[in-house]
């Protein structure tokens, strides 16, 4: 069932996307302090792939080289989107409601194997994590994670996206033990690309096409002239 923007709460740090903050809210919900705990850790993996901090390379981050001040940010925020309700065992202290984190760090990459580039090796061992969870948790984050993926997924295939071939692939990266109902259904592409500002990013690449061929096409008449 599709959500409306209207009828959805206003996200606390746009950056990271709604499917964060629905698995923040998640979290939250979850009674056992170890695995929301847990939870929470994988969360912060999700929010180190997607932070706008982090550049576009052709390796993926590598988080054991990345500073203890990026790793801070990313739990302040975590706990700032979670508007102080999530009770977890954080490495650093929680933040206080008046404090703003603005601290910028630069990030060291390195080489890993991974199944699907498109979404990187933290998103894959994130996947692996929750694939040991109970299967009501386990379901419950694989929706929320089946839509991240095809959130990534249209940032490098800009064009259409097969949502079975998500299914499948998460089902694959989980070793088959995230099995998602057979009437669910993933976020429209349209209602993706209207959300969390991936209408930017996804309409960009396209307007590049659209010059690229533009410039070919005043090449060709230039030369017929």
């Amino acid at each position: 069932m599709l959500e409306y923007n209207t009828a959805r709460n206003q996200l606390a740090i746009k950056e990271y996307g709604r499917n964060v903050q629905k698995m923040i809210e998640y979290a939250i919900s979850i009674k056992d302090r170890q695995k929301r705990t847990e939870t929470a850790k994988a969360i912060i993996r999700v929010m180190a792939e997607i932070h706008p901090d982090t550049k576009e390379n052709n390796n993926q981050p590598n988080p054991h080289n990345l500073s203890m001040d990026y790793w801070r940010k990313l739990w302040d925020h975590l706990i700032i989107i979670s508007n102080y309700r999530l009770d977890v065992d954080s490495p650093f202290p929680k933040p206080e409601p008046e404090e703003k984190i603005i601290q910028k760090t630069q990030h060291q990459y390195g080489k890993s194997r991974i199944t699907f580039r498109t979404y990187g090796r933290n998103i894959e061992e994130i996947i692996k994590n929750v694939a040991q969870y109970p299967i009501p948790q386990r379901e419950a984050m694989g929706k929320i994670l089946a839509n991240h993926l095809k959130k990534l997924y249209l940032l490098y295939n800009r064009n259409t996206v097969n949502d079975d071939l998500i299914i499948s692939q998460l089902k694959e990266l989980s070793d088959g033990k995230i099995v998602l109902p057979e009437d669910f259904q993933l976020f429209s592409t349209k209602d993706i690309m209207k959300s969390n500002g991936n209408a930017h990013y996804i309409q960009l690449g396209s307007n590049k096409k659209m010059n690229k061929k533009s410039r070919k096409k005043k090449r060709k008449q230039s030369a017929t002239n």
